[in-house]
């Protein structure tokens, strides 16, 4: 399978995990949906970072620190450009699910999966 379509297929994966979280922590235990979108995140990029290295990248035999250090950097990004996008998406007047939906699929196409592959999970 191409590496694009098996780093979607994670995503999509990290994604209804991310979402899952958030929206329990929103519906079920009142936590206003900024943070609770934060936390999803949260979840679904430790979600994220073992199915990128055990099965999209294949990167299982480079440090996993070395790998980890990269991601959080990396995913620090993602996590400033998805809480930016969801903030500006509910000042619209947007609902949170949409907004989360609208953001991370333009974050997933124009940052994480570019440095994931040429950065992160890069074969030395």
């Amino acid at each position: 399978m191409n590496v694009f379509f098996k780093g979607n297929a994670a995503s999509f994966i990290a994604s209804l995990c991310d979402y899952s979280i958030a929206i329990v922590l929103k519906e079920y235990f009142t936590v206003q949906p900024f943070a609770a979108s934060i936390i999803g995140t949260v979840g679904g990029g430790i979600i994220n970072f073992f199915i990128c290295r055990y099965w999209v990248f294949k990167a299982n035999k480079t440090s996993i620190y070395l790998q980890s250090k990269r991601y959080l950097l990396t995913w620090t990004g993602n996590l400033l450009l998805s809480a930016l996008g969801v903030y500006l998406l509910l000042g619209t007047g947007l609902n949170y699910v949409l907004a989360k939906l609208i953001t991370s699929v333009l974050v997933v196409i124009t940052y994480n999966y570019p440095l994931q592959k040429k950065y992160v999970f890069k074969n030395n």
